[in-house]
């Protein structure tokens, strides 16, 4: 048999060259649009008038850790688990920390300001979203967490890796501490020696 093409097969290359041009701008579209949102949902909050949503300025260190989560979103920071997210800026802004999960000082959630750049440990999590009919549910049974932006007293925005949504990158979520249906977490602010 004769490798050359027939005439017949060469005029279905300008339909399959026409879809597949077309399959890839809808590619590009669809990752243009991720990308943008992405943008937009991982806006970074302003670190130089930052405040807490009721509490006034944010702690200068805190800022700091914010910048850092600033500068690693959606890359692997060291070996890509949760801890290492919040240890790797407190080593770096020499914060004084227990080099486990004793993050600086505890945070009394009902009394005491939250503010970004604080550290949430969760032991045992299982966080319930109700929405309409569709109920989501993630478990958090040893995670670590920053709190990137402070919605209100139990609503904030996160900055974590090792999860299900970002793999071991950092990337940002939602949590309403009311949606937490079992198990502990632990705020901590940072403190400087």
């Amino acid at each position: 048999m004769d490798a050359s093409f027939s005439s017949k097969s060469f005029n279905y290359l300008p339909i399959f060259t026409k879809i597949f041009y077309m399959k890839l701008r809808v590619a590009y579209s669809l990752l243009a649009i991720v990308v943008l949102s992405s943008f937009y949902y991982c806006k970074s909050p302003s670190i130089a008038n930052s405040k807490s949503y009721e509490c006034g300025d944010v702690p200068d260190l805190n800022k700091g850790i914010i910048q850092y989560v600033n500068e690693h979103i959606h890359k692997k920071v060291a070996r890509g688990e949760c801890w290492d997210l919040a240890a790797e800026p407190l080593n770096q802004l020499g914060a004084n920390w227990d080099k486990m999960y004793g993050f600086g000082k505890k945070v009394n959630v009902k009394h005491d300001c939250i503010y970004p750049g604080d550290i949430i440990q969760f032991e045992g999590v299982v966080v319930k979203i109700i929405n309409g009919n569709q109920t989501i549910t993630a478990m958090m049974e040893h995670h670590t967490a920053i709190i990137y932006e402070v919605k209100d007293k139990n609503n904030f925005i996160l900055a974590h890796q090792n999860t299900g949504d970002w793999g071991r990158k950092v990337g940002l979520s939602n949590l309403n501490l009311k949606d937490i249906t079992q198990g502990s977490f632990t705020i901590y602010q940072p403190m400087k020696n």
